[in-house]
């Protein structure tokens, strides 16, 4: 019988903030965007780099990270990520070149890739007795993250506007100091013996960056240019690499019988997509408000805040009670498909538009299908793994969902850019680009809606499964 704390709702708080923040780190640049690009020198183009140096960091070594907490600790590995965070923090709110800030952004990434997985664990281990409580527990959680992403963008508006911005990132200091001040309220969890699949992280993360820097670079030298092809290949060499190397290795990163969890595959997938439109949609929706509609950074965060409380009201206080009663599949599927009318609803935007009218109804309505979807996507993706690998999975789920947004920036920068996104001043061209890339990202969710329709096992499905099989990890599971 799992030993219930009487602290857990207490320590539930720590991990909810240590979400938000987590996640708020890939937004809340978001307004500040322009001011530093003023002041650090970056092209329109190379922007993007300040949002995916974070997010590669963070999505590449998110199994590294999940792979630590199950071996040394969860909360040892959740101290040490506060720490990490907080020290690219500073580097990157001391940044006077582009290059010094694309490198605290990474650090800040890997502390993220740390803190995530041992979070989930802790969470899972806080509430495992109780299956009502677990899932009113990962309603809360999985709320503190789209609201984080969502209220990123409030905030940076608001440090941006009225201080400067490097606030956006002297904010995680005071906050990490006290989250480090608070983890006495967490379990200790025993580590487990195991090795740590150094190079498998190495290749896992490498592929990753360079596929990314390629999508990034190709409308600039070419897709069909040597370089291009080049960059390509060598991020297909490397991610096919890692998985040789997983095959073959006795204790790899992560184990490919995972992959037998029930609804595993078919979880992730909805969520790479679902961050393949998410993100996309707020990053170009700010340079929307601001080089087309003329908003300062306070006025375009305090336009997406009511996206913030749709999300907050409805993931916490709805999304968890359709989930008991309709099970994950219709909702991630249907969310999905909401997310892509908003988006197609926010491709008609115009150089002389309004807040009102183009942007308002457009994201609510896209909040809303992010509402429905997350959450259940969560949990289709972890519900089957064991306790034991609740720090991999919640590694491999969250590694889908940052690498998705991560690629889809990239592809939907590069699409943007060559229909006009990349003229400053020029408004129709700049809306001409941000309108296409919210068109790919409302098609990017409708495939993902249609999938998870189509392919998704529902729960009965998996019970029945269950009783045929009752191991689903199988011999090659061994960690």
């Amino acid at each position: 019988m799992p030993t219930v704390s009487p602290k857990r709702w207490w320590a539930l708080a720590v991990l909810a903030t240590a979400q938000f923040m987590v996640i708020m780190d890939t937004s809340i640049i978001g307004v500040a965007l322009p001011e530093m690009q003023k002041d650090l020198g970056f092209s329109q183009g190379d922007l993007q780099w300040v949002f995916n140096a974070y997010v590669i960091a963070f999505g590449g070594l998110l199994l590294l990270g999940g792979r630590l907490s199950d071996l040394l600790g969860a909360r040892r590995v959740f101290t040490v990520g506060w720490t990490v965070l907080i020290g690219g923090s500073i580097v990157a709110a001391a940044a006077q070149t582009a290059w010094v800030e694309v490198a605290g952004r990474a650090v800040q990434g890997v502390g993220g890739a740390l803190i995530a997985p041992a979070a989930m664990t802790l969470l899972m281990t806080l509430f495992a007795h109780d299956p009502k409580e677990l899932g009113k527990a990962m309603a809360l959680y999985g709320a503190a993250a789209p609201a984080g992403g969502t209220a990123g963008v409030f905030l940076g508006g608001v440090f941006t506007e009225w201080l400067s911005w490097p606030w956006v990132f002297i904010i995680y200091i005071p906050i990490g100091a006290a989250t480090l001040a608070a983890t006495k309220l967490l379990p200790a969890v025993a580590p487990r013996r195991g090795a740590i699949d150094v190079l498998g992280a190495a290749a896992v993360t490498a592929g990753l960056a360079l596929a990314v820097f390629a999508v990034v670079r190709a409308p600039e030298i070419g897709w069909g240019a040597t370089q291009t092809v080049l960059e390509l290949v060598g991020a297909a060499a490397l991610l096919a690499l890692f998985f040789v190397l997983q095959k073959t290795m006795r204790r790899p990163l992560m184990p490919l019988g995972i992959w037998r969890v029930p609804r595993l595959g078919s979880a992730n997938l909805a969520m790479a997509l679902l961050g393949a439109a998410w993100i996309p949609m707020w990053y170009f929706l700010n340079l929307y408000l601001q080089q087309v509609l003329g908003y300062g950074a306070f006025a375009s965060g305090a336009a997406l805040l009511p996206m913030t409380v749709l999300l907050m009201v409805f993931m916490t206080a709805i999304t968890a009670r359709l989930l008991a009663r309709l099970g994950a599949k219709p909702l991630i599927g249907g969310g999905l498909l909401v997310l892509a009318a908003g988006l197609l609803w926010l491709s008609a935007v115009e150089p002389s538009g309004s807040f009102v009218v183009d942007v308002l109804p457009a994201s609510l309505v896209a909040a809303l299908g992010m509402s429905l979807a997350y959450i259940p996507a969560m949990m289709a993706a972890m519900s089957g793994a064991p306790a034991e690998q609740a720090g991999l999975a919640s590694g491999i789920v969250n590694t889908t969902y940052q690498i998705g947004s991560a690629l889809g920036l990239a592809a939907l920068t590069a699409l943007a850019t060559s229909q006009g996104a990349g003229r400053l001043g020029d408004l129709p061209a700049l809306t001409d680009g941000f309108s296409a890339a919210f068109t790919a990202a409302a098609a990017i969710a409708a495939v993902g809606g249609l999938i998870t329709l189509l392919v998704m096992r529902t729960e009965k499905d998996v019970a029945a499964a269950s009783a045929e099989q009752p191991s689903a990890l199988g011999e090659k599971a061994e960690v």
